[in-house]
């Protein structure tokens, strides 16, 4: 390539467009609301890879045309969020009376199930023969199933409109394994609804789901984000990439028992975004030291096979991750990933449309690195100084 004549900047449209949705239960509507708003700002992924309540959401948009996929997590939302209908007049944010509500609401969840989504078992767990499917959890997840088969077209996920990818865990081996529809296709296996259950078998609520032999849990439970899957698999094309998680590492230190218990919960499923960034910048400099490398070497030895193979393998493509995090309020405790109630969904749903919008008036973020990084993070942090981490 002519130094004097750079590639141009690869806009959206010409890298492959990736979306990343972490696992966080009722958090999911800002999921939901961000994709909404990425449909608004002409962005539609190739690519959907989701863990546990972010695999819900990707089989619902990857298992619909565009033109029906808002519609439809709109309808899902709506639904689940519909078993705890009392509101408080007037509800004031980020008082003590608004943190009972929402201790209050997620009580009814917890005690009653959700529509379209889990019941809990009668009569419990504990009273079912051992070893039974029942015994293992508290919930009865049969509603999500008849919910993914109503909502989601899998003839379509199958057909390979779009890549769809979900991590689940194997429950005798603690292994990490992503059900993936381009994978499948090369097997001659169907993806189905089980796959998507199992990356939201969250235990003890959820019961295991078995396939093909083995139980297999959320995924959650060994990494919270798929991120690592979508950078091992594709090394070959630039990829943009919208990541949209529900728990922040970073937080304040906490004051209270409640506190201590939200911010628990935060750092174990937190995103392990930097771990997985960190490492592929490592990775990066050791492809770049191989190609300076092999730029010094006497004309002799660079058509060695050696040579030859080192410089394939050293060929990168260049990654943009767009970060997006949702940002807990004052008033939400540990409770807010089963607070299914619906003014948590309109607060959740209406914060992915802003973060979006927000993200999206950085147009220099959707354009291809041109300084010589192959991998580039930006993280919506605040409200005032987004960052890029390099």
């Amino acid at each position: 390539m002519n130094p004097a004549n750079p590639a141009p900047a690869t806009t959206p449209a010409k890298a492959q467009r990736v979306l990343v949705l972490q696992g966080g239960g009722a958090l999911g509507s800002y999921q939901a609301g961000a994709y909404q708003a990425l449909c608004r700002s002409d962005f539609e992924p190739n690519w959907i890879a989701g863990i546990s309540i972010g695999a819900i959401n990707a089989a619902i948009i990857a298992g619909n045309e565009p033109a029906k996929r808002v519609a439809r997590l709109k309808e899902f939302w709506e639904m689940v969020s519909s078993g705890s209908p009392w509101v408080p007049v007037p509800i004031t944010k980020g008082d003590r009376e608004r943190s009972l509500y929402n201790e209050t609401s997620a009580a009814v969840i917890a005690t009653f199930g959700t529509p379209g989504f889990f019941t809990p078992r009668i009569p419990p767990a504990p009273l079912w023969p051992k070893g039974s499917p029942e015994a293992q959890s508290y919930y009865d997840t049969a509603p999500l199933r008849r919910t993914l088969e109503r909502l989601v077209d899998f003839d379509r996920i199958n057909d390979l409109k779009c890549r769809l990818s979900v991590g689940a865990v194997g429950v005798t081996s603690g292994n990490l394994k992503y059900f993936d529809n381009v994978e499948f296709n090369k097997l001659g296996k169907r993806f189905g609804p089980e796959h998507v259950m199992a990356s939201g078998a969250l235990p003890p609520g959820f019961p295991s789901v078995v396939i093909d032999g083995e139980h297999y849990w959320d995924g959650g439970i060994a990494s919270n984000t798929p991120l690592d899957y979508v950078l091992d698999r594709e090394t070959t094309n630039d990829l943009l990439i919208f990541q949209i998680d529900l728990f922040s590492a970073r937080g304040p230190l906490p004051e209270t028992m409640l506190e201590a218990a939200e911010r628990e919960k935060d750092i174990r499923y937190s995103s392990r975004t930097r771990m997985a960034t960190d490492k592929n910048r490592q990775i990066h400099n050791a492809r770049k030291a191989v190609r300076d490398l092999i730029e010094k070497l006497p004309g002799d030895l660079k058509d060695d096979p050696s040579v030859t193979y080192l410089r394939e393998a050293a060929k990168e493509n260049t990654v943009t991750v767009v970060h997006l995090i949702y940002r807990s309020k004052n008033y939400e405790t540990s409770s807010k990933d089963y607070d299914f109630s619906h003014v948590a969904l309109v607060e959740h749903w209406d914060a992915g449309v802003r973060d979006v919008h927000r993200s999206m008036q950085h147009k220099d973020w959707l354009e291809r690195p041109q300084s010589g990084e192959t991998m580039v993070t930006y993280d919506l942090s605040d409200e005032e100084n987004p960052s890029k981490k390099e």
